[in-house]
């Protein structure tokens, strides 16, 4: 379980690569990275977009299907290209007028660690790296890309009396 206040969050960020698809990306016949996504995850963001809190993608790949994938889902802010993605965070935090601490950052590499310096709840996946698992308040006992986004986004919503709490939950 993860050892925060999860009523106080009102904004779940996340990478992309090695958080919502896995580590390893098949590249496809014309270079392009072609990424996984779990269905279990798709379906848990799209309810925290329905349930009312904010959704934010934020990775430094440039690939236009994650757009594609995570607009088709609710999430309106998606960020592709972030090369220093700390100034995208706060920007996000300045125009929705966010405290840190209310926000949970999924991350799992190096370019995470400083949003994760700063996010009040900031979580990993079972497979990141050494320096981003000690900056988390919680590990998930799941890898990237296999629903480790579906284990923190059930956390919260349940924490908040929001996952299953009516039939609005049961579609897409």
């Amino acid at each position: 379980m993860i050892n925060y206040d999860l009523r106080r969050i009102r904004a779940l960020m996340f990478d992309v690569d090695g958080v919502l698809s896995q580590q390893t990306i098949p590249l496809g016949d014309d270079g392009q990275p072609r990424r996984t996504v779990n269905i279990r995850d798709g379906y848990a963001l799209q309810l925290a977009v329905k349930r009312g809190l904010l959704v934010t993608i934020i990775t430094g790949a440039k690939t236009e299907n994650i757009i594609t994938r995570y607009r088709s889902l609710g999430i309106d802010e998606v960020h592709i290209g972030c090369s220093i993605k700390v100034t995208t965070y706060e920007d996000i935090i300045r125009r929705y007028g966010l405290s840190h601490d209310e926000v949970l950052y999924m991350g799992d590499d190096i370019p995470d660690v400083p949003i994760m310096r700063l996010a009040g709840c900031t979580v990993c996946p079972a497979d990141a790296c050494p320096e981003v698992r000690q900056l988390s308040v919680y590990c998930s006992p799941i890898a990237g890309g296999c629903g480790c986004a579906r284990d923190v986004i059930e956390q919260v919503l349940r924490a908040q009396g929001q996952w299953m709490a009516d039939e609005g939950a049961f579609g897409w």
